[in-house]
């Protein structure tokens, strides 16, 4: 299934980013230090490239969405989506970043939001991903956003990240 990342969202212009928006992405990325004491390493544009081009198993780049929101012409958040993962009914978002200038003023969530209202629009029941178990801002934004830790974890060389869902 093709998707229109365009009705992501209501508020902000959504689309498709590519080689050329990799600075703009880095200085939004590396202004949010935070997230990479949890997640390292710290963001490099090598690093976006590798994430741009990164895929679960078995998925190809049909269903990867690495998308920006914009207000205006200003990049204000990051995100990378597979679509139909782990399985057909299930999307899953593999990262999600807003700029600094838009955080704890509700903007992030009101993006999830209108994501989750689009997604069960055409025929989706849920979402999943995962957060860095020591992250307690990303465990709170996302309990926030209501998602449920499913009990899965998983350990990685640096961090073990819990597995999250919200139903639509």
């Amino acid at each position: 299934m093709i998707i229109d990342v365009s009705r992501f969202s209501e508020r902000c212009c959504v689309r498709c980013l590519g080689k050329s928006d990799i600075a703009e992405i880095f200085s939004l990325c590396c202004k949010n230090p935070q997230y990479y004491k949890h997640c390292p390493p710290f963001v490099t544009e090598q690093s976006i490239v590798d994430d741009m081009q990164a895929l679960p198993p078995g998925k190809d780049y049909s269903d990867k969405y690495y998308v920006g929101y914009f207000d205006g012409d200003k990049l204000i958040a990051v995100m990378d989506f597979i679509m139909a993962y782990p399985d057909e009914k299930t999307a899953f978002i593999g990262f999600f970043m807003t700029d600094v200038s838009v955080q704890n003023a509700g903007v992030g969530s009101g993006m999830i939001d209108e994501l989750c209202r689009y997604l069960k629009s055409i025929g989706l029941s849920r979402v999943k991903l995962g957060w860095v178990s020591s992250n307690s801002q990303a465990m709170n934004f996302w309990k926030k956003n209501g998602f449920k830790e499913t009990g899965i974890t998983y350990d990685t060389e640096n961090y073990t990240v819990t597995v999250a869902k919200r139903e639509l």
